[in-house]
C-alpha cells in the first residue's frame, strides 16, 4: 500500500443561507434576516494514497464542491479532520482564486504565491503559463473582462504549469473552446501520468472519470453513499439516477 496523500476523518460542514424574501424584508425593517442552517458535509471519512486519481460525484447540493474548498482551505470544518502530510495543494475551479481587478499577469503572480511558489519561480514559469493560456493581449487586462471560458484557461494553465503534489479539479475541463478543452485535457492526462501526482477530480462527466480515474468517491445529502472501484461505482451511479 502506498503512503497516504490525503486522509479525512469524520469531516462536518455546515453553512447558513439566506433566504431571498427576508432580505427584503430586511430591508424594510420589518423583520430580522432569516437564515437556513444547511449540514453541506456530514461525517465523511476517506483516504487517498498518493498518485492515486479520485473522482468524485453526486446530484447537484450534494457536497462535491464544498468538500474540495475544504481540501483546499478554502472552508474550515465544524468537526472532523483534514491531513495532507505536508503535500502542497492547488484547486482548479471557476470563480476561485483570481481578483476581478488585477491583470491576467498580475493574477498569475498572485496565485503562485499563494501556492507557495516563490516570486522568482512563477516568473521562470510566466511565459509558459501565458503561451498556454493563449489570451493575446487579455492577458495585460483585468480578470473582471474575461468570458467563463478566458478564466478557465487562465486558472487551468496556472495549476497545469505551476505544479503541485495534490491537483483538486473541480468541473473545469469542459470549459472553454474546443481547442483548449483537447489541450488541456491532454496535459490533464500528462499530469496524471507522473505516478507521485495525487489529483481529486469532480465532475457531472461521467466518462471522463471513467477513464481517469482509480477510484470514486459518490456522496449523496452530504453523506457517503458508495466509494471503491470506478466502474462499479459509477454503475450504481447510473441506476440511481435513472
Amino acid at each position: 500500500m502506498k503512503e497516504p496523500a490525503i486522509t479525512v476523518k469524520d469531516l462536518e460542514i455546515t453553512y447558513k443561507t439566506v433566504k431571498k424574501y427576508s432580505i427584503k424584508r430586511n430591508l424594510l425593517r420589518m423583520k430580522p434576516v432569516e437564515t437556513k442552517k444547511v449540514e453541506a458535509v456530514r461525517g465523511v471519512s476517506f483516504e487517498v494514497e498518493k498518485g492515486e486519481i479520485l473522482g468524485i460525484i453526486g446530484k447537484n447540493g450534494s457536497g462535491k464542491s464544498t468538500m474540495l474548498k475544504a481540501l483546499a482551505n478554502i472552508f474550515s470544518a465544524d468537526a472532523g479532520t483534514i491531513d495532507l502530510h505536508g503535500n502542497s495543494i492547488s484547486l482548479l475551479a471557476i470563480g476561485v482564486g483570481f481578483m476581478g481587478d488585477l491583470t491576467g499577469r498580475e493574477n498569475i503572480m498572485l496565485s503562485g504565491l499563494v501556492l507557495g511558489f516563490s516570486e522568482a519561480e512563477v516568473e521562470a514559469h510566466m511565459d509558459d503559463i501565458i503561451a498556454f493560456a493563449d489570451l493575446g493581449d487579455f492577458i495585460d487586462m483585468p480578470v473582471r473582462t474575461y468570458s467563463s471560458g478566458m478564466y478557465s484557461k487562465l486558472a487551468f494553465s496556472v495549476t497545469a504549469i505551476l505544479e503541485t503534489d495534490i491537483m483538486l479539479i473541480d468541473e473545469v475541463l469542459s470549459v472553454g473552446d474546443e481547442s483548449f478543452k483537447k489541450k488541456s485535457y491532454g496535459k490533464m492526462k500528462e499530469l496524471i501520468s507522473d505516478g507521485d501526482r495525487t489529483v481529486v477530480i469532480v465532475s457531472h462527466n461521467l466518462g471522463t472519470l471513467q477513464e481517469l480515474c482509480d477510484r470514486v468517491l459518490w456522496l449523496n445529502d452530504g453523506e457517503v453513499r458508495m466509494c471503491g472501484d470506478t466502474k462499479e461505482v459509477l454503475n450504481a451511479y447510473r441506476e440511481f439516477m435513472k
